[in-house]
């Protein structure tokens, strides 16, 4: 493989076109000739494939249902709860027409699905025996966001889950936080080794038409923040707007608590910054169902003698789904094509290897490469697939520690974000501070505040009024 097709650019000079050549070379996503709108890629699909199997089937143990509904939403559904419609009303794309003719009202291509599918709940929920009412979809979005598009990151068109949830009371409504934020916590956490800041968002930043907003934050090694999954407790606001309300136990008419939330296609952007190198892709094993490449070193002498070794150790890996590459290439190009692809472990087997009954297996994480003897490859490839896993997530929670820090006082402060760490400090949560505050610090903004923090009597870092909480502060996409 020649430089030109490997990744010409380093992640800690041009972290941009380092991402950009990532997601492209390594084969997850291309361009479209649709601005912000990305093809994934079979490579690419997978990965989301697997966050989806994931989160579905703990979604599916809490009695949630999967369903879909329309893609089209009529302008008035939409603009039913104010709120909702004046924070998503910039990014939503119209329809107007079909063939030669004007519609009579126009039809937004679904930013997300409250409106739609609330106005379906008003006519379904009609007894406290109808709730809790769980339905969640997969489904894709538009969102026709102005700023610059980036593969995964930020695209005008992304995948996501939505949950719709429906309950009788507030307690039971906020008690499902802790569920869902465990669900998108295994998958971040065990799967793709992304450890993260699980927080409350501003009053500014919460979710348009939430009471309030729970996300989990990451912290990209570029040293910017970027906000991953989140769950939004919705109390009575869209149930008042639509109309959804039941009879309770004593006969008494109700207004429903609802709540929503979802993780995106984004999240694939977030791993692959986090892990990847200037050799290509580091993917944790766990999100791949192909984990080993076989690399067979081949002469013609001794050709079907490799090859046939070569199959045996697939088979006795088939589990991990080795694969053995025939392709014709050079095995010098091979070792840098599967790098480059973030295969976590491959395999070299070559004539003397035989006679010698072993093999040389190469991890992806640290590059190292070591003798393994081939009666031990099963029981070897086990346990360092197992320590890649870890390795990435320790690796993820160093960096994410060592670029927190708590600030307490503007200098401070300052240091902080131009040293590229996200910094924690006191902060009255008024949405007139936070834009004096991004207006002042060159786009700086809260990301939330921990859920785990002690309450106690504070001065806002920067207007000095009471604050009773500690937000997180960065550059964020």
């Amino acid at each position: 493989m020649s430089k030109q097709e490997g990744i010409t650019t380093k992640k800690d000079k041009d972290f941009s076109e380092w991402y950009t050549q990532i997601i492209l070379k390594g084969g997850l996503a291309d361009y479209s000739s649709v601005s912000g709108a990305i093809i994934l890629k079979p490579r690419g699909y997978e990965l989301w494939e697997k966050i989806k199997e994931e989160v579905d089937k703990r979604i599916k143990k809490l009695g949630v249902k999967n369903c879909y509904f329309p893609l089209l939403i009529p302008e008035s559904l939409l603009s039913k709860e104010k709120e909702h419609i004046e924070g998503f009303f910039p990014e939503v794309a119209w329809v107007t027409e079909a063939g030669n003719s004007k519609l009579n009202e126009r039809l937004a291509i679904r930013p997300t699905s409250e409106t739609i599918m609330y106005d379906s709940y008003s006519k379904w929920i009609r007894s406290w025996r109808d709730l809790p009412l769980k339905f969640n979809q997969w489904n894709n979005v538009v969102r026709w966001e102005f700023k610059h598009p980036i593969p995964f990151l930020r695209t005008r068109e992304f995948l996501w889950n939505e949950g719709h949830t429906v309950f009788a009371t507030k307690k039971e409504a906020e008690a499902e936080k802790d569920q869902i934020l465990k669900v998108y916590h295994e998958v971040l956490n065990d799967y793709m080794a992304l450890p993260g800041i699980v927080g409350k968002k501003s009053k500014k930043e919460k979710f348009a038409g939430a009471e309030y907003t729970v996300s989990v934050e990451f912290y990209i090694p570029n040293g910017k923040a970027i906000q991953g999954p989140d769950f939004h407790h919705d109390g009575q606001r869209f149930s008042r707007a639509y109309d959804i309300k039941f009879l309770n136990k004593d006969g008494n008419e109700e207004y429903a608590w609802q709540n929503t939330w979802a993780i995106t296609t984004r999240m694939i952007g977030v791993m692959i910054a986090m892990h990847s190198d200037d050799k290509g892709l580091i993917i944790p094993p766990k999100m791949l169902k192909n984990k080993v490449v076989i690399v067979p070193i081949l002469f013609e002498d001794s050709k079907s003698k490799v090859i046939k070794e070569a199959k045996t150790i697939e088979s006795k890996l088939k589990k991990y789904g080795a694969f053995v590459d025939l392709r014709d290439y050079k095995p010098g190009y091979k070792f840098n094509d599967w790098e480059l692809k973030g295969i976590p472990i491959r395999i070299e087997i070559g004539p003397k290897d035989i006679q010698k009954k072993q093999v040389v297996l190469t991890r992806r994480d640290t590059n190292k490469k070591e003798i393994v003897k081939i009666k031990d490859i099963e029981k070897k490839t086990e346990n360092v697939l197992e320590d890649i896993q870890n390795n990435l997530y320790k690796k993820s929670e160093k960096l994410l520690k060592n670029n927190l820090v708590k600030v307490k006082d503007l200098k401070e402060f300052k240091e902080a974000i131009k040293n590229k760490k996200l910094a924690l400090a006191p902060f009255c949560n008024t949405i007139e501070c936070e834009d004096i505050i991004k207006d002042k610090y060159n786009g700086v903004k809260s990301l939330n505040s921990p859920l785990d923090q002690k309450k106690g009597k504070n001065k806002c870092l920067f207007c000095r009024k009471e604050a009773d909480s500690l937000f997180y502060f960065g550059k964020s996409y």
